[in-house]
C-alpha cells in the first residue's frame, strides 16, 4: 500500500533533485573543504553554492548564513549564543506555545538565575501583543518567538514583533523552521537578528539547517574547535547536507506560488469536507492568517491516537500534533495554552501537505475519515454517557 503522506510538518521527503545534487559528493567528491588542495577546495566551492542559494530563499547576505544540524541546535545556538553575549542582561521573553527546542531551552534557564516570560495566545493561536509591550525592558535580553506554530500553522506577526523588540534594544531570535518554504521572507528588510531553519522541513535531508545571523548581531559561538562557518560554528561540514539544503530552497523559492496556490486549496477542500461531514469537529488556529499547509482539527470525544491508528489502515499518514512529542499521553501544550476544551485536545488531528500531494490523494481521505470518526464515537465512553 502506497502511503498518503499528510505529516510534512514533521519531516519531508528528500526531493530527487536534492538527491541528485547530493550523491556524488559521498563517494566521488569527498574532500574536505579545508584543505589546501583542488580536490577539497572544489568542495569548498559547493558549500559557497550552496550559502548564496539559502541567502536567496531568505532574502539575506550569504555571509549571515551558519550551517547547522538542524532546528534544534540552531535553537539552542541562537538563545544561549545571544545570552552568553550579554551576561548583565537576564531576562527572556518567548511563548507558551513554542516547539520544545525552544520552549525546553528557556524554562532550563529559569535554573540559571534568569526571568523567564512565557506570553499568552488567545483561542486562535494569536499572540498577545500587548502583553509583548508590557513585558519589554531594559533588562530584555532575547526574545525568542516562533514565526509560524508547527501544530495549527497559526502565522505571527515576526516583522511588526521584530520591530518593537528593537526598539527596546533586545535581540529577537524566530524559529522560522515551519515558515520557511512555504510563505516568503526578505530578511535585509526586517528587524529580525537571528533565525533556524531546518532542512528536513522542506525536502532536504535531516541533519543539516542554517541560523541566520543578522550582521553586527551579538552572539557568542556555541560550539568551538575550528575555524569552519567564520569562527562561528566548528566541525568539519556536512557537506553533501549542505549542498541538499541548497537545493532545497531553490527549488523552495521556485515553488512558493504553488505552495500557496495549489496547496492552500488542496488544504482548503480538505478541512471543508471534514467540517461538513464530521460533527463536534472544530478547526484550530488562525484561519485567517495559516500557513497555507497546515489544517488541525478537534473531533469531540475520542482520542486522537485512536483516530491516527485507523487512517494509518488505510495508508493514511497524519499526526496528533508536534512529533517531537508525539509519545506523550498529555494534550498539546499548544492547544491547552490556547483554551482548547480537554475532551477536544485529546482528539486533536494535523493534516499537512506538501506540493507532493495530489487531489486524489485528499479525495480518497475525505472517504475514509468520516467513517473512521464515527465508528470511534460509537464506542467512545463520552458519547455513551451523553446518549443516557
Amino acid at each position: 500500500m502506497k502511503a498518503i503522506y499528510f505529516d510534512n510538518n514533521a519531516t519531508t521527503k528528500v526531493a530527487e533533485e536534492v538527491l541528485e545534487e547530493m550523491t556524488p559528493l559521498f563517494c566521488e567528491l569527498y574532500g574536505n573543504p579545508s584543505s589546501m588542495h583542488t580536490f577539497g577546495g572544489q568542495i569548498g566551492r559547493r558549500i559557497r553554492g550552496a550559502r548564496e542559494q539559502v541567502a536567496a530563499l531568505l532574502g539575506c547576505d550569504p555571509t549571515e548564513i551558519v550551517f547547522t544540524s538542524g532546528g534544534t541546535e540552531s535553537d539552542n545556538t541562537a538563545i544561549k549564543g545571544a545570552l552568553a553575549a550579554q551576561p548583565h542582561k537576564r531576562k527572556v521573553i518567548t511563548t507558551r506555545v513554542e516547539h520544545p527546542a525552544v520552549l525546553t531551552v528557556c524554562r532550563d534557564l529559569e535554573n540559571h538565575g534568569y526571568a523567564v516570560i512565557e506570553l499568552g495566545v488567545d483561542r486562535q493561536g494569536r499572540l498577545d501583543l500587548a502583553e509583548l509591550q508590557e513585558q519589554l525592558d531594559e533588562d530584555t535580553a532575547l526574545v525568542t518567538i516562533m514565526y509560524a506554530n508547527n501544530e495549527t500553522g497559526t502565522v505571527f506577526p515576526i516583522d511588526h514583533v521584530s520591530q518593537l523588540v528593537a526598539n527596546e534594544g533586545a535581540i529577537f531570535h524566530t524559529d522560522a523552521v515551519q515558515a520557511v518554504g512555504k510563505i516568503p521572507l526578505k530578511l535585509s528588510q526586517s528587524h529580525i537578528d537571528l533565525l533556524s531553519l531546518s532542512g528536513h522541513k522542506l525536502h532536504a535531508p535531516k541533519g543539516v539547517g542554517i541560523l541566520y545571523v543578522r550582521k553586527g548581531t551579538r552572539l557568542s559561538p556555541f560550539m568551538l574547535g575550528g575555524h569552519q562557518e567564520a569562527g562561528r560554528r566548528a566541525g568539519t561540514e556536512n557537506v553533501p547536507g549542505i549542498v541538499g539544503l541548497g537545493k532545497a530552497c531553490e527549488l523552495a523559492a521556485a515553488n512558493l506560488e504553488e505552495e500557496n496556490s495549489r496547496v492552500k486549496r488542496l488544504r482548503d477542500k480538505l478541512e471543508r469536507a471534514i467540517v461538513e461531514k464530521c460533527p463536534d469537529c472544530r478547526l484550530n488556529g488562525d484561519t485567517g492568517n495559516r500557513l497555507p499547509n497546515t489544517c488541525n482539527i478537534s473531533f469531540e470525544y475520542i482520542e486522537g491516537e485512536a483516530i491516527l491508528l485507523m487512517l494509518d489502515k488505510y495508508g493514511i499518514c497524519a499526526s496528533s500534533g508536534s512529533a517531537c512529542t508525539s509519545g506523550s499521553l498529555e494534550p498539546s501544550h499548544v492547544l491547552r495554552a490556547m483554551g482548547v476544551p480537554f475532551t477536544a485536545a485529546h482528539g486533536s488531528i494535523r493534516f499537512s501537505l506538501s506540493r507532493y500531494n495530489t487531489e486524489e490523494e485528499v479525495n480518497y481521505t475525505i472517504e475514509k475519515l468520516p467513517a473512521i470518526i464515527d465508528q470511534l464515537r460509537q464506542l467512545s465512553p463520552f458519547v455513551a454517557k451523553q446518549a443516557h
